[in-house]
């Protein structure tokens, strides 16, 4: 190798040298008896979760790494978290108050409706299924058996009629169920805006 060429690798080797002591880093953590200790090889799994410092070659705290949350502060910090998204997204939806209390309307309005649709409905088919059933009694008064169709008919309309009953149930429970979350929608909206709550 020329004099020249290995002077300069010589001299990089010389530089190189100090950076990667002063790159070296220092690991203090607590172990399983409570004792200090201060490694070079790093922190040994079963320890990380209770946090530990990193120091430079002078014993110098660079970095501080906090010990994993329990289980109840983990719970906390994901309530906090999803309270916080829905904070934004009833900012989002809501600009005041007033349109809480319109969008309530509106929901409980089409919930109304499909209901009252549901209720004209089952007493068009108890309508129907007396009807049929005043024509099954004549068959019977007269001496005659009742027609298979007929007595099928008649059964199809209880079964529409307990469908619709159960849906007539299903959409006051929705309604008590959207009550209920406009007003809690409403009072979460009056404590962000700093508005003491009303009820709409």
């Amino acid at each position: 190798m020329p004099a020249p060429l290995l002077t300069r690798c010589t001299l990089l080797c010389s530089l190189l040298l100090p950076l990667s002591g002063v790159a070296a880093e220092l690991y203090r953590y607590v172990d399983d008896k409570g004792v200090t200790v201060l490694s070079r090889q790093g922190v040994p799994p079963e320890f990380i979760g209770k946090g530990y410092e990193v120091l430079n070659d002078q014993g110098r705290v660079v970095r501080v790494i906090p010990p994993a949350p329990t289980a109840e502060e983990f719970a906390r910090m994901q309530a906090d978290k999803a309270r916080a998204s829905n904070d934004a997204q009833l900012l989002r939806l809501y600009t005041n108050l007033d349109d809480v209390d319109r969008a309530r309307e509106r929901k409980l309005a089409e919930l109304d409706s499909v209901t009252n649709v549901a209720r004209g409905n089952l007493q068009s088919v108890r309508t129907q299924q007396a009807n049929l059933q005043s024509q099954a009694a004549d068959h019977e008064r007269a001496g005659r058996q009742v027609p298979a169709h007929l007595l099928a008919q008649i059964n199809n309309l209880k079964e529409e009629q307990q469908r619709l009953q159960r849906d007539i149930a299903r959409y006051k429970e929705t309604r008590t169920q959207a009550e209920a979350g406009f007003a809690a929608d409403r009072a979460r909206l009056a404590e962000l805006f700093g508005e003491p709550p009303r009820k709409p």
